[in-house]
């Protein structure tokens, strides 16, 4: 890494001193940062669910990725972040879409002068998507950053309950199923119950992953807070997802290492 010492075992850049991180970060290195969230997750979830699995996915991802040769950091992860859809339930933690929008724009300011020109959001929380989608923008332009978005999972949808309908996107059948793997201890399956709002999988184009979208708090739903079905969730499956979201992680940090817009060869 430098004359003062060998290359640090760790790809947690807050684990460094200043002096290791400035010596670490290069025009080269990809730095991750994970966005989850503290919010109601039904009776069944713990609040810091988003948190939990994008924090675990990300720094698995991130030291496969550094044992098979990439130059990759990861950072602490956000755990406060927009979940104003889950306003109305108590636990819930949650900032202003400007508040999350200025800190984001401010760490991407202190990524680039640390050296570093490529950062990766890892977002756990999908109340989060669209604002991180205009920051890598507004990053990308202001600090000249090559900024990218990828979710802590595999994508949504994909991985569906058998009862879920394309509707299982919070505390469902795979969250509940991730948590049950990374901390069993905090997951109550017996107070989990199925939430589907059926009535929306009668739309062709309006839905949470169709053509057409639409903005909802999570207790427009007539629920308890869950948007899915997590009685049928359990670790082996779990394990399996999480698996295959850390591998698939893993494969993408390779693409975005390699990565240039304009086509010229890295």
């Amino acid at each position: 890494m430098s004359a003062s010492g060998p290359a640090p075992a760790t790809r947690r850049l807050a684990e460094l001193s200043g002096t290791a991180a400035g010596a670490a970060l290069s025009a080269d290195s990809i730095v991750v940062l994970p966005t989850g969230a503290i919010e109601h997750h039904g009776p069944h979830l713990p609040l810091m669910t988003d948190h939990l699995i994008a924090d675990s996915v990300s720094n698995a991802a991130v030291d496969a990725a550094a044992a098979a040769g990439l130059d990759i950091w990861i950072l602490p992860t956000i755990a406060y972040t927009k979940s104003d859809e889950h306003h109305w339930a108590p636990g819930t933690m949650w900032i202003g879409w400007d508040t999350l929008m200025q800190t984001v724009v401010e760490l991407g300011s202190s990524i680039a002068a640390a050296g570093a020109t490529t950062l990766v959001f890892f977002n756990g929380h999908g109340g989060n998507l669209a604002l991180l989608q205009v920051a890598c923008r507004e990053l990308r332009r202001r600090f000249g950053l090559q900024t990218f978005l990828m979710g802590a999972t595999v994508p949504a949808g994909a991985h569906d309950g058998p009862e879920e309908l394309g509707l299982g996107i919070h505390a469902g059948h795979a969250e509940t199923s991730l948590v049950l793997h990374l901390r069993p201890d905090l997951v109550d399956l017996s107070l989990a119950e199925r939430s589907v709002p059926e009535h929306l999988a009668d739309f062709e184009h309006i839905g949470f992953k169709k053509r057409v979208t639409f903005g909802w708090l999570s207790n427009d739903f007539g629920t308890n807070g869950t948007l899915g079905d997590p009685t049928g969730a359990s670790a082996a499956y779990g394990r399996e997802l999480f698996d295959l979201s850390v591998a698939q992680a893993v494969e993408a940090f390779a693409e975005i290492a390699r990565f240039d817009p304009a086509g010229a060869p890295r």
